[in-house]
């Protein structure tokens, strides 16, 4: 499975164009991590891009992400990343056991609040965002209140890394492409 054939799946199921761009954040980010823990990005970053493929067809908790493994196996979706896809929802009682599996979990809701605060920013951009500026909307529960904040914090707590380091890692990430997440400014 390479990336086009994983944007293929996407582009078939997603017509969100924000739910679209939510995913390749959540690529850039687990991208991110992969170099930094030398793994392999191609995996990483297809597990980022197809974590919620079936969100639109399956917009419940208890369909999604469980009655879309079995297209993703269909389509020829290695175990090791439908297995990760499972794991990012806590409903589906599968564990998380792989760093991959716990860089998903902790890089999904985090790239949704991070937008948030870039798009009320005068800039509307990720170029001049700091995770400080993340940190002070963090606060306000009303601000971005789909973004659930315990399930950020016990992500991250997972994952191994402190919340604002990993706030920082994954603006870094979503800069790289900001225009294609329309945060370019």
């Amino acid at each position: 499975m390479d990336r086009s054939e994983a944007l293929k799946i996407v582009h078939d199921y997603v017509k969100n164009e924000n739910l679209v761009r939510h995913m390749l954040a959540v690529e850039a980010a687990m991208r991110f991590y992969a170099v930094k823990f030398g793994e392999d990005q191609d995996t990483w970053g297809i597990t980022g891009i197809l974590h919620d493929f079936d969100w639109e067809i399956h917009p419940t908790l208890e369909q999604h992400p469980l009655a879309g493994a079995p297209i993703l196996r269909e389509r020829g979706v290695p175990e090791e990343i439908v297995r990760a896809i499972l794991s990012h929802a806590d409903h589906t009682g599968i564990p998380r056991l792989t760093q991959m599996e716990k860089a998903l979990y902790a890089c999904d809701e985090v790239t949704g609040l991070i937008t948030a605060v870039a798009l009320v920013r005068p800039s509307r951009s990720l170029s001049d965002l700091e995770a400080s500026s993340v940190k002070k909307k963090w606060k306000d529960r009303a601000f971005a209140a789909g973004a659930n904040r315990d399930e950020i914090a016990k992500a991250t707590q997972e994952f191994g890394i402190d919340l604002w380091e990993h706030v920082g890692n994954v603006i870094l990430a979503m800069r790289t492409i900001a225009p294609e997440l329309n945060l370019a400014g």
